[in-house]
């Protein structure tokens, strides 16, 4: 027997988040500034009272100052803080810097986490991830260019980046770069951690990009004979692709852990406006075509969320769950596309204004298939992975 019922600690927990939501985030969206996000103003004072509800930073460990009940727990809370995009960084879980923070608990040294992990636990710093490069495929950082050299005293690193998110206003960045040029593929790369005083450190540009829904932009950003102290190497040397897996397979995961939020709040958006819009004698909500948009909605959410929800069991029980990730990352962001373009359609003219968080919502969606791998790619893994099972005679799911 399944039993897909929350604890009583868990429903206690969605329903303060729900509450404080209401209450706090739905109010202060106003104030959000493109690309920017909630000004400290704003955002500090409800971190705070975040904190004081027990709901703060969902994915660390209690030791750094978050809740520390496994992926199943936070997929239940990101489903609704999801439901804003100013939410995720009120309960201090929101990307770049959640990833980031998975990665220091996991490869850090302890005087690594005294001065980078336990400010950014504490939502006093921000920072970002530079892997990406504009010269090769994004979707394989097999082929990074960036490069590492390690002299007697420091690190030397000289590269190229570009979509590293949240950079504008960081503390620090993780940056990826070949340490061995002639190892094999997987333990080419390394991580470094690279404070963004650095004179070696340089934002090139915020990159124009659909959407302004991210603090700190996506940016261009160069490594020109930036040196670095040799303690500021990211776990063992080799281990750059490993690391970045164990970041990217859960903030994958929670990427559509909160897509589901924006899926319900547009469907609650949906579903009001169709018994307020009144045409041809009759509500919006009376025709079958709406109708039609509501059930399509609920059904390819709700499949969405059981597939999340198994992803994240297992990811509970310390399966890598990789075919269960890539499943969910290219259908989570279809249908966090069609639930949010439904909802539009259905508020039609007023659907494609500022009135609504709707037309913010669809702009975000799109990179949605992009960001943390392609679709393509996911889709790839998922095949492969059951094409290998299947000729081994092991169960498909």
């Amino acid at each position: 027997m399944f039993d897909f019922s929350p604890s009583v600690e868990q429903q206690e927990m969605i329903r303060k988040a729900t509450t404080f939501m209401e209450e706090y985030v739905y109010p202060h969206e106003k104030y959000m500034v493109p690309h920017r996000g909630l000004p400290d103003e704003y955002l500090k004072p409800l971190q705070e009272k975040v904190k004081e509800l027990g709901l703060w930073a969902g994915h660390l460990p209690k030791e750094y100052g978050g809740m520390g009940n496994g992926f199943v727990t936070l997929g239940l809370l990101s489903e609704v803080i999801g439901r804003s995009p100013i939410a995720p960084y009120i309960f201090g879980s929101m990307a770049p810097d959640a990833g980031n923070g998975e990665i220091l608990v996991h490869a850090a040294t302890p005087a690594q986490k005294e001065k980078y992990l336990v400010p950014l636990a504490n939502g006093d710093i921000r920072s970002c991830f530079a892997m990406t490069e504009p010269e090769v495929s994004g979707s394989d950082p097999r082929t990074l260019q960036a490069t590492a050299v390690e002299e007697e005293d420091c690190w030397v690193i000289n590269g190229h980046k570009w979509f590293t998110t949240g950079a504008l206003g960081s503390s620090f960045s993780i940056v990826m770069a070949v340490t061995d040029q002639d190892a094999h593929p997987h333990k080419k790369t390394s991580l470094f951690i690279v404070d963004n005083d650095n004179p070696g450190f340089e934002i090139v540009r915020e990159v124009p990009v659909i959407g302004d829904h991210f603090a700190g932009g996506h940016c261009e950003v160069r490594y020109a004979d930036c040196r670095i102290p040799k303690e500021n190497l990211l776990g063992e040397r080799g281990d750059g692709f490993k690391l970045a897996q164990l970041r990217l397979g859960p903030g994958r995961i929670t990427h559509a852990m909160r897509w589901l939020g924006v899926c319900h709040r547009s469907m609650e958006l949906m579903i009001d406006y169709a018994l307020k819009r009144e045409t041809r004698g009759k509500k919006l909500s009376e025709f079958q075509s709406i109708q039609n948009f509501i059930a399509d909605s609920a059904a390819e959410t709700q499949a969405a969320r059981l597939m999340t929800l198994q992803a994240a069991w297992r990811l509970d029980q310390g399966d890598e769950a990789r075919k269960e990730i890539s499943l969910i990352k290219f259908f989570g962001a279809k249908v966090l596309h069609d639930v949010i373009d439904r909802a539009i359609q259905v508020h039609g003219a007023l659907g494609v204004t500022g009135d609504t968080p709707l037309e913010g919502f669809y702009r975000e969606a799109r990179t949605a298939r992009i960001y943390d791998g392609p679709d393509e790619v996911h889709r790839f893994v998922v095949a492969r992975t059951l094409i290998k099972a299947y000729e081994k005679g092991e169960e498909l799911y």
